[in-house]
């Protein structure tokens, strides 16, 4: 196949683009028993495998870096769902604009670092060790960093980090000495 085919892009309710499918031939079979993350990670795999045949001049996982990485999730931004205001767009920080805008659409970050999950997963899972994995590289988590901060001004929401819930302490029965109380005229 010469290109990496269409990508098919769908959004939830909060407008996050999310990759799902890309057309291709490769006679894999998918069985009823893999879970649903399991199968989007083997489309994902299959889509970044094919867009490393179709790089110029063709690129081996092996010789694959976080650069790399970053060069596909740029060039997955055009089949993005998501409006990001431009700083000079009169609607950036708000987070429902009254009209519609110029500005480009782009993935959202949450599908971005979903995307990067499951690739970082699968590159695991198909021989890479963790050390060389480029989906782990500091620039890629730096780039979905730069991504959330950027969307999140744009649409004027902040992305708060979510708190681990810890469970309370378990209260533990402490042996306490039994200590006396003072004989009456001691002081």
């Amino acid at each position: 196949m010469d290109s990496i085919g269409e990508m098919d892009i769908s959004s939830n309710s909060q407008n996050e683009g999310t990759l799902m499918n890309v057309s291709h031939n490769s006679g894999t079979s998918s069985s009823s028993t893999s879970s649903r993350y399991e199968n989007q990670k083997r489309r994902d795999w299959n889509t970044f495998g094919q867009y490393l045949k179709n790089h110029r001049p063709p690129l081996a996982l092996s010789r694959c870096s976080g650069a790399h990485v970053l060069e596909f999730l740029r060039y997955l931004d055009q089949f993005g769902k998501t409006k990001v205001h431009t700083p000079i767009c009169p609607f950036y920080g708000h987070p429902n604009p009254p009209a519609p805008c110029p500005c480009p659409l782009r993935q959202a970050w949450g599908s971005l670092d979903a995307l990067i999950g499951r690739l970082r997963a699968a590159f695991e899972e198909n021989g890479g060790k963790p050390e060389a994995n480029p989906f782990g590289a500091r620039a890629v988590r730096l780039y979905l960093r730069e991504v959330r901060d950027l969307q999140s001004k744009a649409r004027g929401i902040s992305y708060e980090k979510k708190k681990r819930k810890r469970p309370p302490p378990q209260q533990i029965p402490s042996l306490q000495l039994q200590v006396p109380p003072p004989p009456p005229g001691a002081s």
